[in-house]
């Protein structure tokens, strides 16, 4: 039986395992990236692509493996955030020029940001390519992880990386259990056009059905992830489009417009997932495979990416064995933190907000109104969302590995 062998294997060539490979370029490992899917995509963006926030330390990250200025050209920067409760007086903005930044975060197609990543990849000298290819079996050894491949090849590895989405085909193959919140909740997805120009104003407005939120994109769209109690997603998607933005435009108000286009409309239910125990014998979970959460705060990329900075900083340098169990201990201690406040935080929210209680409503617009008129508490609160609130890797430094 042949065996090929390297010194790091990454399930799951979406934009969390493309981009620790990328991390990685310039150190001696020997990388192995196995996806299901072709790498290479030759297809248009359209006006349905699905948008994704990049937070300001996301994107000093990409900056940093030198790829901000190829992605910058996609993206369209939030200047400032519109955060309110309907039906309530209380508003919080947070704005650019306060945080001192050039913008709070960048929106931008997730088929072009995933574009310029495979484009790199294909240009890395210590990198194959082992797609399109899915994982059948596992064998963790003492000094060597195996993975069979459903093409018959065997790959080994001094460490696995499973980047492999919420759904982990590691994680099933170990019989791993996870943690997870059901919240009877569907997020609604579509690209909206308004008849004024959105001006980076990004839109966080929460509802008794869950919160709603609008970022800006190119071509004066903005991305819509509208939050409603399961099964009331069935009648919205079954609209015609002029029904849709009108029950659309009662539901947000004329705060951003009037909505006049709207695109593809997507649905999928929402959980909280956190896995049990992220790191194994020569295995760690990163991005969605180790935590998957409700878009309420638009986290869930933001947060994978900052595994990436620190698992690329630890493994930078290892050339003997980047998978000894101490790199992975301090992984986890460096992440726990981050990850869990996390996690905690948008459960927290969800709770907080998704309710129509009357006297927690008026309590949560007067603590908006509140926050709005406090710089510090807005200070903490805009560090937050630009994922700075925690110890900085040096990718998140701007320093290169």
């Amino acid at each position: 039986m042949k065996q090929t062998e390297f010194d790091l294997l990454i399930v799951g060539g979406g934009m969390v395992g493309a981009s620790l490979a990328i991390a990685l370029e310039n150190s001696e490992l020997t990388i192995g990236l196995i996806e299901t899917h072709p790498l290479k995509s030759n297809s248009q963006p359209s006006y349905d692509d699905r948008g994704i926030a990049l937070s300001y330390g996301s994107q000093r990250i990409f900056d940093s493996m030198g790829l901000w200025s190829d992605i910058a050209a996609y993206a369209t920067p939030i200047k400032q955030i519109h955060i309110s409760d309907r039906g309530r007086f209380g508003v919080t903005r947070l704005s650019a020029d306060a945080e001192h930044v050039p913008a709070l975060g960048q929106v931008l197609l997730a088929r072009e940001l995933g574009f310029q990543l495979n484009q790199r990849l294909q240009q890395q000298a210590n990198l194959t390519l082992l797609c399109p290819a899915q994982v059948e079996k596992l064998n963790q050894h003492t000094d060597a992880v195996e993975l069979t491949l459903n093409t018959g090849q065997h790959y080994s590895a001094k460490l696995v990386v499973a980047a492999d989405g919420k759904n982990s085909t590691i994680r099933q193959l170990l019989g791993i259990g996870s943690w997870q919140q059901q919240y009877q909740q569907t997020a609604l997805t579509a690209n909206i056009s308004t008849d004024k120009k959105h001006q980076g104003w990004a839109y966080e407005r929460f509802t008794d059905t869950g919160p709603l939120a609008l970022l800006p994109m190119s071509e004066n769209r903005s991305s819509l992830v509208w939050t409603v109690k399961t099964g009331e997603e069935k009648a919205l998607l079954a609209l015609s489009d002029a029904d849709f933005l009108q029950r659309l435009q009662q539901r947000f108000g004329y705060r951003a417009g009037r909505f006049v286009r709207v695109g593809q409309r997507h649905s999928h239910p929402l959980t909280l997932m956190q896995a049990d125990m992220p790191i194994q014998h020569r295995i760690v979970f990163i991005g969605n495979a180790a935590h998957s959460l409700h878009p309420i705060a638009g986290q869930g990329f933001n947060l994978g990416l900052r595994d990436v900075a620190v698992l690329a900083e630890l493994l930078h340098n290892e050339h003997d064995d980047c998978g000894n169990m101490q790199i992975l201990h301090c992984y986890q201690q460096w992440r726990e933190q981050d990850q869990d406040h996390v996690v905690k935080a948008t459960d927290n929210l969800v709770k907080l907000f998704s309710n129509d209680i009357k006297m927690l409503g008026h309590l949560r617009g007067a603590g908006l109104a509140i926050m709005d008129n406090l710089p510090f508490a807005k200070h903490w609160l805009a560090q937050k969302s630009m994922g700075l609130g925690q110890k900085q890797p040096r990718l998140g430094r701007g320093m290169q590995l």
